[in-house]
Formats: structure tokens, C-alpha cells, sequence
């Protein structure tokens, strides 16, 4: 009898662990995912709404993204990266004129400028529709430079490393996290969709930021849905060989590991037909994306799925794109503005698409990177940092508007814990709670999806942009 609980509690737990690393979609050439997965059953929605997490991998120089415009602040940017710094004339264009001007931890008010490559989004900001998030970062809970020098406090895990704080960023634990909070968020909304297998969608790859603890992420490609090989087309030119291998993958085994690995092969196949119907009837996007902009093309496939969220019937999405390119240590200068001219002139299409298709203020699109680098240059380059800018954009968003405190802009300051690295004053969990509760969360169900909420008041868990 011994043996055959833990046997039982053995399965269980390749199951939960299989379910946690698994995806839906292109993971491997044939796609397959290794568990079947429970259907949570939490929120419900009867209306449609999904966010876009647009990544920036790499680590977002922020001195170069959001720039110190008014002169006291940008002489002290210049000061601090004279080689790297933008000539203040070539802001003047850029200049973002807020209905609420920001201010630091002194009352002093700050003007700033967006890098003149990211001169697309200022129509949308200028519009209300757009806003920006200052010195936002990974945090455990709210951290004064005293006690993050004196480590009085608990710090996130393994700071300034790639690896980790792009999974801290997407999960809230260092790397190896088989869950991140938008996956999470899915959880919760999956059971209210359709078909749950669309509810959180990458269309980049994998990232943990998607992969919830029952909701499986959907991989597709910037065409569509990607069939398994060997069913796009008759197998060696026979159809009976094509469907004699759809027979082998998708029948019913009574052998554990084969059962789940059929049960998901089959969700594959099925899913890869029910999404390239619903693609082929919904509705044509006329509004143009930059060509030769990857991340452009993910986001028309976003728009593409968006369009079609009704003959799958979904509710709520969470969707995943991403950039690379950003760890600019050298060649900042040649380097990082045509990376912000692909993410303005993808971003900006993306939001005139959804005004498009009428769904402008049931889409909600947010910017989100490893970290901010430091302000003080290396050579023609920055380091690893912390707090970062980020921009959040969408129908929905009150916008015009900046939100948090802006850092003091000083070597060694009181945001800065070394080289222009900033101490982040609003946290990764806020940021996320804000867009969860724009969703349709309770505050309850936001303290499962991002463990470290608790540590805030209720008061300062919704930033209020949305």
C-alpha cells in the first residue's frame, strides 16, 4: 500500500512538474507538450480584454530612452555620460508635456524628452492613451538605499544578472521559475475562454513571463499557428502516411507517459485547425506595419489573434513579444536607436491597428527589459542596472501622464546605488497588479498571481494607469 501511494504521488508530481515546463505551440519540431493540463476555474468575464508584454532583452538603457529635458536635469545626464549623452537640441521635438509634471523625492520637478527615435509614440501620448512608468524594478518589498546598503531588507535574487532578472521580471523567481504572473493570470481566466489553449499566447519563442501553473503557453509564428510536421502536407507525398502518423500521436495509450504525450499532441493538432480557420475569417488589418521589424511582425500576428478572439471564443489573453539586442555595453550610440525606431514604429502600429478592429480600449500594451543599465557611460556603452522607464499604452490607459517618482539624477544619489544604477522606487509587482485588476482580478486573486503584493499596502498596489 506504501508503495503504491507514492507511486501515485510520484505521478502526480511528473505531472505538475511536466504541466509547469511544457508549452503549446513550436516548442520542439513537433511541437508536443509532455502533460495534460487542469482548467482553472477562477474569474469570469463576459466582456474581451488582453495585455501585450513587449520585452526588451538585453536590458533597456533607460538615460537614453527617457531623457532629462529641463536644464538642471539634463546638464547632470550629460555630466554623468558626456559621451553617450543626447545633444539637448536634438530632444526638442521629442519633449513630453505631462497634464501632472513628475516629481522627485526632494519635490524637485523634472522635464523630460523621449529618445527622437521614439518620436511615433508622442502622438499617442499626446493623445491621453499613453503613459510612462518611472524607476520601475524588481523588488521584495519597498527599499530605501539605507537599507539596501546596510541589507537590512530582503533583494531580489541574483541582481544585475541576465538570466535571473529576466525571469524575476516574468515570474517574480530567478531563473529556472516554471511559472511567470502572466501565466498566472491566465490561470484564472482559461475556463471563461472558449478554447483555453489560446489564452496565453508567445509569439516569440518561450518565456516563463506566459507559462501559467495550469495554463499552458500557445507558441505560434508571425504566420500563424505552426502544424506538426509531417500533417502541413501529405508525408512523403501520402496522405495516408500523414494520417497513419496523426493516428500514432493522438490516440489514447494506456501508458502514462505516452497517454499525456498523445493527449497533447492531439490539443497541437486540434488547435493548429481551429486557429488557422478562425484567422482565415476574421477580418482583413489595413493598417500598416513597418516591414523588416520582427517585432513588428509579431505584433501583426498579435493584432491578427486579436481580431479572431471571437471565433475562439476568448474572453481574456495574454500575449508575449519581445526584442533583443539590448545589452549594449558597447556601440550604444549605433546600436540602441534603430532598436527604439523598430520598437516605436512596431508599438505604434499595433495600437492604430487595434483602433482598426474597434478594440483600442480592450487592449492594454506595456513595455518590460531585464533591468535599466547605469547612467555613467563605459566607454561607448552602459552596464548592468536596475530601475528602468517603461511605457504603457492602450485605449484604456490615462495617459498624458507619469506615474511613480522620478529619480534624483545625482553620482551617488539617493536612487542611485552605484554608477547611475536606480533603486527602484515602484516595483514589478505593482506594475502588474495594476494591469491584473484592469483585467478583472480580485485582490485576492492578485496576491496568488504576484507573491510579493502582500508586502505593499492596499493603497499602492494599483498605480492607477489604467
Amino acid at each position: 500500500m506504501a508503495h503504491s501511494t507514492s507511486m501515485n504521488a510520484s505521478r502526480r508530481a511528473f505531472l505538475q512538474r511536466a504541466s509547469a515546463l511544457s508549452v503549446a505551440g513550436v516548442a520542439t519540431p513537433w511541437a508536443l507538450n509532455l502533460a495534460a493540463m487542469a482548467e482553472a476555474s477562477a474569474a469570469t468575464a463576459t466582456d474581451y480584454k488582453a495585455i501585450v508584454c513587449v520585452f526588451l532583452y538585453g536590458g533597456n538603457d533607460y538615460g537614453n530612452t527617457l531623457v532629462p529635458y529641463d536644464v538642471p536635469n539634463y546638464n547632470a545626464y550629460q555630466q554623468l555620460r558626456p559621451t553617450l549623452a543626447y545633444a539637448r537640441a536634438n530632444l526638442d521635438t521629442t519633449v513630453l508635456t505631462p497634464t501632472v509634471v513628475p516629481t522627485d523625492i526632494n519635490g524637485v520637478a523634472h522635464q523630460y524628452a523621449m529618445a527622437p527615435e521614439l518620436a511615433p509614440l508622442l502622438p499617442i501620448f499626446n493623445a491621453g492613451r499613453m503613459g510612462v512608468l518611472l524607476n520601475v524594478g524588481t523588488l521584495i518589498q519597498p527599499t530605501t538605499k539605507l537599507q539596501y546598503t546596510n541589507k537590512t531588507v530582503p533583494l531580489p535574487p541574483k541582481l544585475f544578472s541576465h538570466n535571473d532578472q529576466q525571469s524575476v521580471w516574468q515570474s517574480s523567481a530567478p531563473e529556472g521559475a516554471t511559472s511567470g504572473w502572466g501565466g498566472r493570470m491566465g490561470d484564472l481566466f482559461q475556463s471563461g475562454n472558449g478554447n483555453a489553449t489560446f489564452t496565453c499566447v508567445n509569439v516569440s519563442g518561450n518565456a516563463v513571463y506566459v507559462a501559467g501553473k495550469t495554463a499552458v503557453q500557445y507558441q505560434v509564428s508571425t504566420n500563424g499557428s505552426v502544424p506538426l510536421a509531417g500533417l502541413k502536407s501529405p508525408m512523403f507525398g501520402s496522405s495516408a502516411c500523414s494520417d497513419a502518423l496523426r493516428t500514432l500521436v493522438s490516440e489514447p495509450r494506456s501508458h502514462l507517459f505516452e497517454s499525456e504525450y498523445n493527449r497533447v499532441s492531439k490539443r497541437s493538432i486540434d488547435a493548429d485547425g481551429v486557429l488557422t480557420s478562425a484567422l482565415a475569417g476574421a477580418p482583413a488589418i489595413a493598417t500598416p506595419f513597418p516591414v523588416s521589424n520582427n517585432l513588428g511582425d509579431q505584433l501583426k500576428m498579435v493584432a491578427r489573434m486579436i481580431s479572431a478572439a471571437s471565433a475562439v471564443g476568448a474572453k481574456r489573453q495574454v500575449f508575449f513579444v519581445s526584442l533583443g539586442g539590448f545589452d549594449n555595453h558597447d556601440g550604444l550610440l549605433t546600436d540602441h536607436p534603430p532598436l527604439l525606431t523598430a520598437v516605436a514604429d512596431a508599438m505604434a502600429a499595433f495600437y492604430n491597428s487595434t483602433i482598426e478592429l474597434g478594440v483600442a480600449s480592450q487592449v492594454t500594451t506595456f513595455t518590460a527589459s531585464d533591468f535599466g543599465r547605469t547612467l555613467s557611460g563605459n566607454n561607448d556603452g552602459s552596464d548592468h542596472g536596475w530601475g528602468s522607464m517603461h511605457f504603457v499604452l492602450g485605449g484604456a490607459v490615462n495617459g498624458k501622464r507619469f506615474y511613480g517618482t522620478a529619480p534624483v539624477i545625482a553620482n551617488n544619489g539617493p536612487d542611485d546605488v552605484g554608477q547611475g544604477r536606480l533603486l527602484p522606487t515602484t516595483s514589478v509587482d505593482q506594475y502588474g497588479a495594476t494591469l491584473g485588476k484592469w483585467l478583472g482580478l480580485t485582490d485576492s486573486d492578485l496576491l496568488t498571481v504576484l507573491p510579493n503584493l502582500s508586502n505593499y499596502n492596499l493603497g499602492a498596489r494599483n498605480l492607477g494607469f489604467l
